[in-house]
């Protein structure tokens, strides 16, 4: 067995296949993370605000769990594998093998419209968003701002999401839904101490 591990080992520092590699390692984080991420967001998310037996709870974290995990080291392997295959083939990195490899793996593997591939492309967009109008002050298309934008910023965010939660709260996803409505539809009610303070609705 400890021959077996030493070449293992040898094999891993000497540099050799760093491309296959580098793939593999990819997939493994993917794998990871998404674990990381998703399952404590479900187990949250799960016990506040859904009903049912104890082990569909358990079955929908765990499927949550799974298909985020899986989606992301997917697109991980893809997404290495193709810049690795498009250097390999030009013979140099270009920043076009990124968005490329990138757009081929968010299509195969986010393109399904699901909970879970809507929560991460829509929490992805929010950032490029953002780095995408650092890159234009960066790259002096536009001027920097004299004040800082943040506190606009945050004032038309929070005013658009609680006039779209008020008055057209289907066209929100339903995890926000849920967010919201426990946090100004569920505080108008209550009927004594106990679900005023302790608990958020009585359990029946």
């Amino acid at each position: 067995m400890a021959a077996p591990m030493i070449a293992l080992n040898n094999l891993l520092a000497s540099g050799q296949y760093s491309s296959i590699l580098s793939v593999i390692k990819g997939f493994r984080n993917g794998v990871v993370y998404g674990a990381k991420i998703r399952f404590p967001h479900a187990l949250v998310m799960t016990f506040l605000f859904k009903r049912g037996p104890l082990l569909d709870k358990i079955r929908g974290i765990l499927r949550a769990t799974y298909i985020h995990s899986r989606n992301l080291s997917y697109f991980v392997f893809i997404y290495k594998a193709l810049t690795s295959v498009f250097r390999r083939i030009e013979e140099k990195e270009r920043e076009s093998h990124s968005f490329i490899a990138a757009c081929i793996g968010g299509y195969l593997v986010f393109g399904e419209n699901n909970n879970i591939n809507s929560q991460i492309n829509m929490y992805l967009l929010s950032r490029i968003i953002f780095g995408l109008c650092r890159l234009l002050v960066k790259k002096e298309v536009v001027k920097p701002p004299r004040r800082d934008p943040f506190p606009m910023f945050a004032m038309l965010v929070w005013g658009i999401v609680l006039w779209l939660f008020e008055y057209h709260q289907e066209v929100l996803q339903p995890s926000l839904q849920n967010s919201m409505t426990y946090l100004y539809h569920d505080s108008n009610t209550w009927h004594n101490i106990w679900d005023f303070i302790i608990y958020n609705k009585p359990s029946n």
